[in-house]
């Protein structure tokens, strides 16, 4: 797949960290042109300095804040104002908080729901005119192995990537004939800071050490570690690459043999 992506561009969000970042690495890797959107400005610019070039690639930034599905909307309409297509969107943004289903505030899974699938909602219809006029278009959406096997201790969490994952099933039914694809990459453990926080959070509500749980979320991943982020960007490259035009409307999981359903 050696510089598959060369005339595309690629809007990646969460790219200022962990597995947002490694996908925008793999992607401009394979010639894609970048769009960074993360909140924090100037963690972007240190990313973009990191993204090949090697294929002429004038990546590019975008500031936008999730919790605020209004200023989202108004930011990509800017972006694309002028005829801009974007051919390939990774959906991705930080999970909430943990804690029990049962103890989560309705106000948490509003707050959630507007900024993983609202938020795609806005993006995606934004940018599919571009993707059917160029008749190339990769949705992907970073979510969670909680889809098909929900984690205790993420209620609020289970929940919403559950309606994320059906809302990209149904997407994929209505967009296949145009050349697009919608597909969702769901990670298993994977060695980012939401993975350290959810670790130091369990260690304080459990009373174990950090040392203790790590050991015990490890030794139920059949490939006996955490995933590192760039193992999911690459996943994510190739279903955003022209290989994986015939693959739609699927959950990949990322994690090591942990999901213990098909």
């Amino acid at each position: 797949m050696k510089a598959a992506l060369t005339d595309k561009k690629a809007l990646v969000c969460g790219s200022s960290q962990g597995i947002g970042r490694a996908a925008a690495l793999a992607l401009a890797e394979l010639g894609a042109t970048v769009v960074l959107c993360a909140r924090n400005a100037s963690a972007l610019e240190q990313v973009k300095k990191d993204l090949a070039t090697s294929n002429g690639q004038a990546h590019e930034i975008i500031v936008a804040d999730f919790d605020d599905p209004a200023g989202l909307q108004h930011t990509i309409d800017a972006f694309i104002a002028g005829d801009r297509s974007v051919h390939i969107l990774v959906n991705n943004t930080g999970g909430p908080p943990g804690g029990a289903a049962l103890e989560a505030s309705p106000e948490a899974f509003t707050a959630a729901f507007s900024r993983h699938l609202i938020c795609n909602q806005i993006l995606a219809q934004t940018l599919l005119p571009g993707m059917k006029a160029t008749r190339y278009g990769r949705i992907i959406n970073v979510i969670s192995t909680s889809v098909k096997q929900p984690i205790p201790g993420l209620g609020v969490s289970n929940t919403v990537r559950g309606a994320v994952a059906n809302w990209a099933k149904t997407l994929a039914g209505e967009v296949a004939a145009f050349g697009i694809t919608v597909n969702n990459v769901l990670p298993g453990a994977t060695n980012t800071a939401r993975l350290k926080s959810i670790i130091a959070s369990k260690a304080e509500s459990t009373q174990q050490s950090v040392k203790a749980v790590t050991d015990k979320m490890r030794s139920v991943i059949p490939a006996g570690r955490f995933a590192e982020p760039d193992e999911i960007g690459a996943a994510i490259a190739f279903l955003a690459s022209p290989s994986a035009a015939y693959i739609t409307g699927i959950n990949l999981p990322v994690d090591g043999g942990r999901t213990a359903c098909l």
